[in-house]
C-alpha cells in the first residue's frame, strides 16, 4: 500500500495545498486543493472519498474532480462520512445551487458521486486495505482515519483539539507506523486554537503523552507562514522524540 500526501497546509499560498492523501491510485483521504495537481488519469483513477468533516479545505476539490472526470468514468465516485457530513454535503454544496448535484446526474440510475454513510467507529475493506473511522473533537462532526495494509498501520487525525478516543485506539492498534496530527497555530494563539478546536504545540505535547512509544508522528495542518515557528515551539515541547513536518509529496509504504 502506498500513501502520498497530495496537501498538509492549513491554508493555501506558494506552495501549500489543503489536506489530501491518496492511498494507491483509487482512495483519497479527505479532498483539499492538493488533488489538483493530479493529472487526468490520476483523477479518472479515484474510486472511492474518505471524508473526515465538511470543512471546505477538506472538501474544496471534489465538486470539481466529478465535473472534471466524472463523464469519462464508468461507474460513481463513492464519497464516504458521517451522516451529519452528507448531509451538509446534499444541503450546502451539491444542492443545484453552489454546485449541481452530482448525484443524480445525469441520471439519478447512472450518478457520477454515490453517497455512503460510515459512521464514527466503523470500518470498511477495499481490495485488502482497511480504512475505519475513529471519532474526534472538532467545531463540527469529524472523525480520524486508521489506514491499515499488509505492511502495517497509518493514523490521520484530521481536524482536531484535545481528544481521548483517538488515542485509545491508536494504542490498541499493534502495527501503529506512523501517525499524522494536526498542529494549527503557535502556542501565542492558544486561546484561537481552542476555540476553532485546534491544536497549537503546546496542547500537542499533551496529546502526545496519550500515545504509546514506537509510531513516527507527522505534523499537518501548519497555518501558512508560520510552519517553521510552529515546528520550533513543537521541538521544545517534545525534544526527545520530535515530531516531522509533513510535506506534500511524502510517500509512505505499507
Amino acid at each position: 500500500m502506498k500513501i502520498r500526501i497530495l496537501g498538509a497546509s492549513g491554508g493555501i499560498g506558494a506552495a501549500a495545498r489543503t489536506t489530501s492523501i491518496l492511498v494507491d491510485q483509487d482512495i483519497l483521504l479527505d479532498a483539499g486543493t492538493g488533488v489538483g495537481d493530479l493529472t487526468l488519469d490520476e483523477l479518472r483513477a479515484i474510486d472511492h472519498v474518505f471524508l473526515t468533516h465538511s470543512h471546505l479545505d477538506h472538501v474544496a476539490m471534489l465538486p470539481f474532480l466529478l465535473d472534471t472526470v466524472g463523464a469519462s468514468r464508468h461507474s460513481p465516485v463513492r464519497v464516504y462520512a458521517q451522516e451529519a457530513t452528507l448531509t451538509t454535503l446534499q444541503r450546502h454544496l451539491f444542492n443545484g445551487e453552489l454546485w449541481p448535484d452530482f448525484s443524480r446526474i445525469p441520471s439519478p440510475a447512472a450518478p457520477f458521486m454515490g453517497y455512503q454513510t460510515l459512521p464514527a467507529g466503523a470500518a470498511i475493506t477495499l481490495n485488502h486495505r482497511t480504512l475505519r473511522s475513529i471519532p474526534v473533537n472538532h467545531v463540527v462532526p469529524a472523525v480520524g482515519y486508521l489506514v491499515t495494509g499488509a505492511g502495517g498501520s497509518l493514523a490521520f487525525s484530521g481536524d482536531t483539539t484535545v481528544t481521548d478516543e483517538f488515542w485509545r485506539t491508536l494504542n490498541a492498534i499493534g502495527d501503529l507506523r506512523h501517525v499524522i496530527i494536526e498542529t494549527s497555530f503557535l502556542d501565542a494563539d492558544e486561546n484561537l486554537s481552542r476555540i476553532s478546536k485546534h491544536l497549537c504545540p503546546a496542547m500537542l505535547a499533551g496529546e502526545i503523552k496519550k500515545l504509546k512509544p514506537g509510531p513516527q508522528v507527522h505534523i499537518t495542518h501548519l497555518m501558512p507562514g508560520y510552519e517553521d515557528d510552529i515546528m520550533r515551539e513543537i521541538a521544545r515541547h517534545i525534544p526527545q522524540s520530535t515530531p516531522q513536518r509533513l510535506m506534500r509529496g511524502k510517500v509512505f509504504e505499507l
